[in-house]
């Protein structure tokens, strides 16, 4: 029989399934393992064997076991650090939070250790877990992710002639999912499936995306800002995964009918 490995790290829960009759199956992104898939066994009948450990983005340090690199790991003790109460009670956080997760969970796989990643996640639950659920604080999450798996769109220069958007001399860009970036309308006179976004999104999207996250709450987008920004990313994530992700469509329908303040209830 193959001997059983024992290790410790830093963990985010990123999705939690009901196993059998009193396990649960947790998919856990870790700071030294990446994405990790463990079974908690009799979690579902003793709530304090793992108390707020295996809710949905809890941060906690976990104590795993595993036989070999293939297969569940079995998850022996939790140790929760943030249980992240600020966003726990209100609605806008929880949704905001839950969509943060659900991008971890659909960019990631097995395996593949990802400490910036990680420490991404770790922080952006932080600051809205302190702060408020604003735009940016989504568009600037969602950018810093794609440039850390390799999917960061071209937003500084045309993608096409490569001339700087400063210099473009035009008010209005337009941002092309399948090719990965903003073009000039020069170049992009010909492509009906382009999104036009004004320079000023651009430059406030390039300033956030290299800001310290403990500044990024003094950026605001405006109305127009914050449209643009949601269809180019939104846009550009949905055609690199191939899917509408369901966190993201019901945190845009709360949002449009308004419903916010202390609700007091995770997804």
């Amino acid at each position: 029989m193959t001997k059983r490995s024992t290790y410790k790290t830093s963990a985010i829960v990123l999705h939690s399934l009901d196993y059998g009759e009193s396990d649960r199956i947790i998919t856990f992104y870790t700071d030294n393992f990446g994405k990790l898939k463990g079974i908690a066994k009799g979690a579902r009948r003793s709530k304090k064997r793992f108390p707020n450990a295996l809710e949905l983005f809890s941060h906690s340090n976990i104590l795993f076991s595993k036989r070999s690199r293939d297969g569940l790991a079995l998850i022996e003790n939790c140790d929760v650090t943030n249980h992240y109460p600020g966003i726990r009670s209100d609605l806008e956080k929880t949704l905001i939070a839950s969509y943060f997760i659900d991008l971890t969970n659909q960019f990631t796989s097995e395996g593949k250790k990802n400490g910036a990643l990680f420490q991404l996640l770790q922080d952006f639950l932080e600051l809205i877990n302190a702060g408020d659920g604003s735009e940016i604080i989504t568009r600037l999450f969602e950018l810093r992710l794609l440039r850390l798996k390799g999917f960061e769109p071209v937003l500084d220069r045309c993608i096409a002639c490569g001339v700087s958007v400063d210099e473009t001399g035009n008010r209005y860009l337009l941002f092309n999912s399948t090719d990965g970036g903003v073009k000039c309308p020069e170049c992009s006179s010909n492509n009906r499936d382009s999104i036009p976004v004004s320079l000023g999104t651009i430059k406030i999207l390039l300033m956030g995306k290299e800001m310290e996250t403990g500044k990024i709450d003094r950026l605001f987008l405006s109305g127009q800002a914050a449209k643009e920004g949601k269809e180019i990313l939104a846009g550009f994530i949905r055609h690199l995964l191939g899917k509408e992700l369901k966190s993201l469509n019901v945190l845009n329908e709360v949002r449009e009918m308004g419903i916010w303040g202390k609700e007091g209830g995770s997804l």
